[in-house]
């Protein structure tokens, strides 16, 4: 199946319209090592796996998985600590163990070679799962992906050595923090209802702990023990970054892309690293191969 990017347009602005009453359905749960990961499937079609990143659910996916579902079977799920699935005190959420989560799906699901679209942390799963956890892919799209350093903002770089003084801050000052946060990751402003969605799983004290659990397990190794593999992959991949993306600059996305694509890279103006928030559309473009 092949849509013009007309259609594509189309069948996006239908979503764009109802897009905060359209929460995606993650009905499924999954233990994984004693651990309740959140998952939900939708459509039919050969397979497609969503990964979302930090710190973010997969909610990040709500304007970009109805579309997808008209053509593949779209599987998605919340990173252990994130969204839906488990958090708890303890708990190791670090990127040494959501590609492990995302092989022990492949195999819970029964995938073989599905078509996977990750981005920020949830590239740096798909990555480190692809040469770690030798799964296969059809074809790898990337969205501002995680994966060579430096990263790590400054902010992040305080919470990993303060992490208990942050987690114990009044609930008014971290969802102050926690708002300026997230608007930083786009371009356009955020509406309150998209605010809302990415700040609902940190809030509450279990919420607020967690967040700063994530932040504190940040470790640029999970990145260098996959990057001095970055070569030509045995699937189609497409990297997309966008200009404007003041988490991650588009420098070393161009980076990235002379390691696995040859160079080839599409750069999304007016796009922060919310990709998916400022211009989806052009992530769904990606995917239909316009």
């Amino acid at each position: 199946m092949s849509l013009s990017l007309g259609q594509i347009v189309t069948l996006a602005d239908s979503f764009l319209d109802n897009r905060y009453s359209m929460m995606l359905n993650l009905g499924h749960q999954f233990d994984f090592k004693g651990q309740s990961i959140a998952w939900g499937v939708m459509g039919d079609g050969e397979p497609l796996v969503l990964v979302h990143g930090t710190p973010f659910s997969s909610q990040v996916w709500r304007r970009i998985a109805p579309a997808l579902a008209n053509k593949w079977q779209v599987f998605y799920f919340d990173l252990l600590g994130y969204g839906e699935s488990e958090k708890r005190e303890g708990q190791d959420v670090s990127l040494a163990v959501q590609n492990e989560i995302m092989s022990a799906l492949f195999r819970h699901w029964g995938l073989r070679k599905p078509v996977v679209l990750a981005h920020d942390f949830g590239g740096a799963t798909a990555l480190r799962a692809y040469y770690l956890n030798d799964l296969a892919y059809s074809q790898l799209i990337l969205v501002d992906p995680v994966a060579l350093a430096p990263w790590g903002s400054p902010f992040v770089q305080h919470v990993r050595k303060f992490e208990e003084a942050f987690a114990k801050m009044p609930d008014y000052m971290h969802d102050a923090l926690l708002k300026v946060y997230i608007q930083g990751s786009a371009f356009n402003e955020l509406t309150a209802d998209a605010l809302d969605i990415y700040m609902r799983p940190w809030r509450g004290e279990l919420g607020k702990s967690a967040f700063y659990r994530q932040i504190a397990q940040m470790d640029e190794t999970y990145t260098d023990e996959i990057s001095r593999y970055y070569g030509a992959m045995d699937c189609k991949i497409k990297l997309l970054w966008g200009q404007e993306d003041q988490w991650i600059p588009v420098s070393q996305g161009k980076k990235l892309a002379d390691m696995i694509t040859g160079g080839q890279i599409t750069v999304v103006p007016k796009s922060g690293h919310l990709m998916q928030e400022d211009h989806p559309e052009a992530i769904l473009a990606a995917c239909f191969e316009v």
